[in-house]
């Protein structure tokens, strides 16, 4: 019960067998939780196929309709909690991320003193694979563009591929994270941030799904863009590390504790 990757599906019938068999045959005591938005394709029923290959580690959670990347991955993360993960993870369905830089992710924050460990595309050694060009320019100026406005010190704010230490996730009042597509993810490097956590950044090769369709639109970059506007005019002025604090402590005890 140590670590627990969570998958968001929404049709992903040909992604999710290879995808969870991937993960299981690292053999190095991963679950799974997929959270499946409705898929009209059968992701589902194919989950549910395979809990019965891997019982006690394969678990699915389903919603009744597509209601956003933030909001599965914030169900996760409760549903994570409630049954004492150490280490939570986030990756795509589609192999973008590659399980096997699993092990890396969870050795930056079990070793490493990292309590958010990114999957970074932009640190020396990341890198994209078979993205066309204006994915790429849409993806690296999305990084400039919230770095210089939130002074964030991450090079892949919009990063999905990422381990979580159960602190951080206990600590950030997850109710208040309000965004669902690439603001989600900034919102949530840029709350642990706030609340003094640690940051580190492992480079890692992403590349563009290879099956199925890509989940992203104008609707995710137009929020990517005004979100973190946003998010950084909250920060500087509505007390916004308290809003932020589930526990509304000192946010120093967090700072004592990262270090």
């Amino acid at each position: 019960m140590e670590k627990l990757v969570i998958i968001p599906t929404y049709n992903e019938k040909d992604n999710i067998t290879a995808i969870i068999e991937a993960v299981f045959v690292l053999d190095q005591g991963y679950h799974i939780l997929v959270i499946d938005d409705g898929s009209p394709d059968g992701t589902a029923a194919i989950v549910k196929s395979l809990i019965a290959v891997y019982p006690g580690k394969l678990f699915i959670e389903e919603r009744s309709g597509k209601l956003g990347l933030g909001t599965a991955y914030i169900h996760g993360f409760k549903w994570s909690l409630d049954r004492g993960y150490q280490f939570i993870f986030e990756m795509d369905a589609d192999f973008s991320h590659n399980p096997a830089d699993l092990e890396r992710l969870y050795n930056a924050c079990k070793y490493e003193q990292a309590d958010v460990a990114v999957g970074s595309r932009y640190v020396p050694g990341g890198k994209t694979e078979n993205w066309p060009l204006d994915r790429k320019l849409y993806s690296k100026g999305g990084a400039l563009y919230t770095k210089l406005i939130t002074w964030m010190p991450v090079n892949d704010p919009t990063a999905g591929f990422v381990c979580y230490r159960s602190t951080v996730l206990e600590t950030i009042n997850l109710d208040e994270i309000t965004f669902v597509g690439y603001a989600f993810q900034i919102e949530m490097k840029f709350a642990a941030w706030k609340l003094g956590f640690r940051i580190k950044e492992v480079p890692i090769t992403f590349i563009d799904r290879k099956i199925g369709v890509s989940k992203m639109s104008k609707g995710i970059i137009k929020e990517g863009v005004i979100g973190v506007l946003r998010i950084q005019w909250d920060s500087m002025f509505k007390n916004y590390r308290k809003r932020l604090n589930k526990n509304s402590f000192d946010t120093t005890s967090a700072e004592r504790k990262a270090s």
